[in-house]
């Protein structure tokens, strides 16, 4: 498994080096965040991060910025274009009209390659999307590459199944969450060495061993509208009931929140969901765990419930949506995200949805 990690941080100067980049970045199909990168986006090194000083170096710093854009590949595109919307998602269409069907939604402040543009229309391709967008709605050329830098956030991959969270960065510190391969995790401030990694899993910090994952630089990309697939024989107050959730992703997570539209935690998510269908719940994911009726993983159906936790204590809800997939409002980076339903080990399934 590939190790991305060098003991000794070096930033490269604009005309000596070859640029690896971390050109591979991940593909985070879900992720979406409006807000402004995190202090830790930038630092680069020649093909490795170092991970003890993520939180040291920026790219303003240096003039990496520079050189990339003169080899013209930077974040894994050649021809970089921003989503420039003040919120919410740009619609991308099968043709370039207005009328053309949706194939997806490009997120605020998301990456994508340009590959060309005909009249007001760009075709496009992001994460596992491709189609047309209005061109008045992204930042190209410098104006992208200079916004990328903003953006641009160091996250982490799981390169193994149960890929262990732990409490402390020691391997003798409690295991808190499991998480699935390929699973991509933000990375927090204050990384305490190079073999741990400090890192956000639904809000909560923990430390993941650097053997086992990749680290690259990531700029957010656009969402499917295949990505939730609700299976035969569900009804049509659980269909609509998903479709409402789904309309939300990519908006603001904010713990304590409520509002669906200017940010919410996990609890207030489903709280406000469920309500618009007559199912009032409590504004906790601990409480809501109790209020409805217990179901097996093998039972769920688009609109049940699926809870998570820490040490066995429940901390973290999300809506089942179908196809082994569930929306909630994960952490502030990625916001209200799609995420397959084992990217934890659920604690509890329950039902409040009867219909």
């Amino acid at each position: 498994m590939k190790k991305r990690i060098i003991s000794a941080f070096s930033i490269v100067c604009a005309s000596a080096l070859i640029f690896d980049f971390c050109l591979d970045s991940k593909n985070n199909i879900n992720a979406v965040d409006t807000s402004a990168a995190s202090a830790t986006a930038g630092a680069v090194s020649a093909g490795s991060v170092d991970i003890a000083s993520l939180d040291a170096v920026s790219v303003e710093d240096s003039d990496t910025v520079a050189t990339a854009k003169s080899l013209g590949e930077l974040y894994g595109y050649n021809n970089l274009g921003i989503c420039n919307v003040s919120e919410g998602n740009l619609n991308i269409r099968e043709t370039a009209a207005s009328d053309g069907k949706l194939v997806g939604k490009f997120p605020a402040n998301a990456g994508c390659e340009i590959v060309s543009e005909e009249g007001e229309w760009s075709y496009i391709k992001s994460g596992e999307v491709e189609g047309y967008v209005m061109t008045e709605y992204l930042l190209t050329g410098d104006e992208a590459w200079d916004k990328a830098v903003e953006l641009a956030e160091y996250v982490a991959t799981s390169t193994t199944g149960g890929l262990r969270v732990r409490a402390e960065g020691n391997t003798d510190s409690e295991i808190i969450y499991m998480l699935a391969d390929g699973e991509e995790i933000a990375i927090l401030d204050g990384t305490q060495d190079d073999e741990w990694i400090k890192v956000d899993v639904d809000g909560d910090e923990g430390y993941v061993s650097a053997e086992y994952v990749d680290v690259d630089l990531s700029l957010k990309t656009a969402m499917t509208l295949t990505e939730a697939r609700y299976g035969e024989g569900v009804s049509d107050v659980r269909t609509a009931l998903c479709d409402n959730a789904l309309q939300y992703v990519g908006n603001r997570y904010v713990w304590g929140g409520t509002s669906l539209t200017n940010g919410v935690d996990c609890s207030g998510f489903t709280m406000q969901i469920m309500a618009q269908y007559g199912v009032h719940l409590s504004h906790s994911s601990r409480a809501q765990a109790n209020e409805g009726t217990t179901i097996s993983t093998s039972e769920l159906k688009p609109g049940d419930l699926v809870f998570y936790g820490k040490g066995g204590t429940i901390n973290h809800v999300a809506i089942y949506i179908g196809g082994g997939q569930i929306v909630h409002a994960s952490n502030k980076r990625d916001g209200i995200k799609i995420s397959n339903y084992m990217y934890r080990t659920p604690i509890k399934c329950v039902r409040v949805i009867y219909d």
